[in-house]
């Protein structure tokens, strides 16, 4: 990578050798919210029921095997950098897709929310980790995914970027939620680095800045 940085091998890879630059407990396609609570509002995953309770508890697992005890595991991971998503954006493409309207997607964002910052504060919390990222979610309007699901051809629908305003509305809205919560977690916190990572608007960045090839 650029920064010098190794990737991360996954937790549940085998093969891995070991885990000496850290591990990767995320799982592509998980939600933030546990599928049976998804299931209660008509809302189901299709790639998988390891949401972000059990990749913690893999976690927690995890630090068991490495540490004697519960202080052995703070001096351990006391400069560790723990990063917790980006995780519930599938939440929301899953009710998109499968019919949901912005009135019942917003509904969703304090649970989501509050499900993504509780799992920051569990882990400070046991394994006393202080150095914490919480990204949140793309400017979903500009994906290609979404563009072509809900093309228009009424202008107003886009913003300069051809983006689905919308659907970028919604996503600011859970950032600016996920951004207060992070706030709460931080005052609770004070002797922790408790971070949002801009995911929205270094996306938008890169997509004003990009040049297109065709091949």
């Amino acid at each position: 990578m650029d920064a010098g940085l190794p990737f991360l091998p996954p937790y549940k890879n085998l093969d891995a050798a070991d885990f000496e630059h850290g591990v990767n407990f995320a799982v592509a396609g998980s939600t933030a919210l546990p599928s049976q609570v998804l299931a209660a509002q008509h809302i189901f995953s299709p790639v998988t029921n390891s949401s972000l309770d059990v990749q913690l508890e893999w976690m927690f697992t995890h630090f068991n095997s490495i540490c004697l005890n519960s202080r052995d595991c703070v001096e351990k991971l006391q400069n560790a950098l723990f990063m917790v998503g980006e995780i519930g954006g599938n939440d929301y493409n899953y009710a998109i897709f499968q019919g949901k309207t912005m009135e019942e997607l917003r509904s969703m964002v304090p649970d989501v929310v509050g499900t993504v910052v509780d799992a920051a504060r569990v882990q400070s919390n046991r394994s006393g980790g202080k150095r914490v990222v919480i990204p949140g979610n793309f400017p979903i309007g500009c994906l290609p995914i979404y563009k072509t699901a809900f093309q228009t051809n009424i202008s107003a629908a886009y913003d300069e970027n051809q983006c689905l305003n919308h659907l970028n509305e919604f996503a600011r809205y859970h950032n600016e939620e996920l951004q207060k919560a992070i706030h709460t977690l931080k005052q609770e916190k004070p002797n922790a680095v408790v971070v949002y990572a801009d995911y929205y608007n270094a996306y938008q960045f890169l997509l004003k800045v990009a040049t297109f090839s065709w091949i």
